[in-house]
């Protein structure tokens, strides 16, 4: 199985339109981030999860022409907003599965109306089917997929692990119960923020302390603002088994 981060960043993105902040200015590719997004691939199938404003400008870089659908954490602009870029997947396969966690359903719903109604469609508009998905197994392709529930602030959302490989981003805070699916994984991907705290997304010292909880052979840290440093600066501090991810990057599970 292989994973492509297609972004790693914050619902900003780095660099900020206007910022003067250094990481912000730097010259490091791997200091510029789009809005945080991973593409799944094994086999003939290839799933995206989450599709924020940049969704179009990262399947032209990856040379992405088929998917297979789209899988959802949950309903923030920085994890949906692109979903009107399906259209040229909609003019190839018809209808585009998306997989929807069940609390979430009635937001895209009403924001994407003209996606899903039946009535009085517009020619061009793209079109979905939605596959509810609550905190129990599911199958994508051959695989089955299942969900992590966590808390980002107060809004209960997913992450989701499949075979040895988890995608947790946005938490906050997790049950002990929902940890026990995520111990001893080949590959984790979480979310660290920045350095200082903040009251919807672990910081980077959360999030090193939950992977030495759950220790995993790799770990991968993704949704990073620009608050969070330097790439190359902040690599050189972090455990040899804990990577901060960066947009184009390619792992195999």
């Amino acid at each position: 199985m292989k994973i492509t981060f297609l972004g790693t960043g914050t619902s900003q993105g780095i660099p900020i339109i206007g910022s003067k902040h250094p990481v912000c200015l730097s010259d490091d590719p791997k200091d510029k981030r789009l809005r945080s997004s991973v593409m799944i691939e094994w086999e003939d199938y290839r799933y995206i999860i989450d599709c924020g404003q940049d969704f179009r400008q990262q399947l032209l870089r990856e040379n992405v022409d088929v998917i297979n659908g789209i899988i959802f954490t949950h309903e923030h602009a920085d994890h949906t907003a692109g979903l009107d870029d399906i259209r040229p997947f909609t003019h190839r396969m018809g209808d585009v599965p998306l997989y929807v966690p069940e609390r979430m359903e009635d937001n895209l719903q009403q924001r994407f109306y003209y996606i899903f109604t039946k009535v009085n469609r517009y020619p061009g508009a793209p079109s979905a089917t939605i596959h509810t998905l609550y905190n129990k197994p599911f199958k994508l392709g051959n695989k089955e997929v299942l969900p992590v529930e966590f808390m980002h602030g107060r809004i209960p959302i997913f992450g989701y692990m499949i075979d040895n490989f988890a995608y947790l981003t946005d938490l906050k805070s997790i049950e002990a119960n929902e940890k026990e699916k995520l111990k001893n994984l080949d590959i984790l991907v979480v979310n660290a923020l920045r350095i200082d705290p903040h009251p919807t997304h672990m910081n980077l010292a959360e999030a090193l302390v939950l992977i030495k909880e759950l220790k995993p052979k790799k770990a991968y840290l993704t949704h990073i603002s620009h608050m969070l440093g330097f790439h190359a600066e902040v690599s050189k501090q972090l455990p040899k088994n804990v990577f901060l991810a960066y947009d184009g990057l390619k792992v195999e599970v």
